[in-house]
């Protein structure tokens, strides 16, 4: 069957270097916000411009590590991007020992691990396409894919125990430590990796140009222009709701936060389903099929999370809105990221991915911003509604027609 596919030692070295990396990720799931809160003693308006400046800020740097990316070989570059990752992080508990954490430092170093991972992820992609068969990468995608959920289901859990345990700090720690493991583990994938594609030609200096090259590759591309709008927008709207949420369920209808942590962990088992689920959805029902049919139904949940009630009854109905969102976010993604992958030229892998992560994490933060001013004004439930209705506009963004990869890089040349 296509998920029981070998793919290779050297790809069981750089999913075993992500699945570990993603635990501690999850590990340490608001760990920043935890230690604001709780050592640093800050009110709910700094706790949010941690989190939202640290995403914004972080996009705005990684921008021109996206042709950096591009023009390196790129297994040195996640090594160095995971250490880098490692080195920020430690500095977290090395000043809370002395006394000296602050929110400052907290900003700063969520800012260089937010870029850090916007260029991890841009090498990633490339080295990947590079890595396994072109057959084979929506195998890849999906085991990636579950692997995550597998680490939402688990991580934050696993992190409020050792939080209640040892402090707000531990989780930081394992989380950095992850980084370290996964450095080590991508540092041992054997095998020569093509180089890197700027030729003497071009110069070793990066061009202006090169950092406008992801958008513009983007936004010149039949299919990737349509997906690339609502992908954005799909995370902007979930991620800014997700506070609003946890407001709404733990404040103003009186959850317990038991409840809460139930109604959010249990549906991620749906996000493992679907990733399991989407090679063989591909292999009977074709690529394009099956990413429209998941893009569509992924829209038409989140409008039910406005209509919670108190009670079982509205625990009930957030874990089958959440479950039903998640199992076709679980289809979509790995399919999505491999037809992304497929229709990007090599030669603009790493700076297309790049620009794709550094818009999301700016819409995110700041949709997170504006849904919150909303929600200030009209209440958590009407933001929530709001929200709802937009993501039913869209499936209107989704590339109706699927054509080869050949033929879309013909057409999007020729736009240029």
């Amino acid at each position: 069957m296509m998920g029981k596919r070998p793919l290779g030692r050297r790809f069981g070295w750089l999913w075993a270097a992500y699945a570990v990396s993603t635990f501690g990720t999850w590990l340490a799931f608001d760990a920043f916000s935890l230690i604001a809160i709780l050592v640093l003693h800050a009110g709910p308006t700094e706790v949010s411009l941690l989190a939202a400046a640290g995403l914004a800020v972080g996009a705005v740097v990684a921008v021109p590590l996206g042709p950096w990316v591009e023009f390196r070989r790129k297994q040195p570059v996640m090594v160095g991007m995971d250490l880098t990752r490692f080195v920020a992080l430690m500095s977290v508990p090395a000043t809370y020992v002395f006394g000296l954490l602050s929110l400052v430092q907290l900003l700063v170093v969520s800012v260089v691990v937010g870029a850090a991972d916007i260029a991890f992820r841009a090498a990633s992609g490339a080295y990947l396409k590079a890595l396994v068969r072109p057959e084979d990468l929506l195998v890849a995608n999906g085991r990636f894919e579950s692997t995550t959920w597998t680490a939402t289901v688990l991580g934050p859990p696993a992190g409020t125990a050792a939080i209640g345990l040892f402090g707000p700090v531990m989780t930081v720690v394992a989380d950095a430590v992850s980084y370290l493991l996964s450095a080590a583990g991508i540092r041992a994938i054997s095998g020569s990796e093509p180089g890197p594609v700027r030729t003497a030609a071009h110069g070793a200096r990066l061009r202006p140009g090169d950092l406008l090259e992801g958008w513009r590759y983007i936004l010149t591309h039949p299919t990737l222009r349509p997906l690339f709008f609502n992908t954005i927008l799909i995370s902007g709207l979930v991620m800014a709701t997700s506070p609003l949420l946890a407001v709404l369920m733990l404040r103003d209808l009186g959850f317990a936060p038991w409840q809460y942590g139930l109604a959010f962990g249990l549906p991620c088992v749906g996000g493992i389903i679907g990733a399991r689920l989407a090679p063989r959805l591909v292999a009977r029902f074709a690529q394009h099929k099956v990413m429209l049919a998941a893009g569509v139904l992924r829209a038409c949940w989140s409008l039910g999370l406005a209509f919670i009630q108190p009670g079982v009854a509205g625990l009930v109905l957030v874990i089958v809105v959440e479950f039903g969102l998640i199992i076709c976010m679980g289809v979509f993604n790995p399919v999505f990221a491999t037809y992304r992958l497929e229709r990007v030229p090599t030669d603009r892998i790493a700076r297309t991915l790049s620009a794709w992560s550094v818009t999301s994490k700016a819409t995110v933060a700041a949709m997170t911003g504006l849904w919150g001013l909303l929600a200030g004004i009209a209440g958590p439930r009407t933001a929530i509604a709001v929200a709802g209705l937009l993501m039913l506009i869209t499936p209107f963004l989704l590339p109706r027609h699927g054509h080869t990869p050949h033929h879309e890089q013909d057409l999007a040349r020729s736009a240029t």
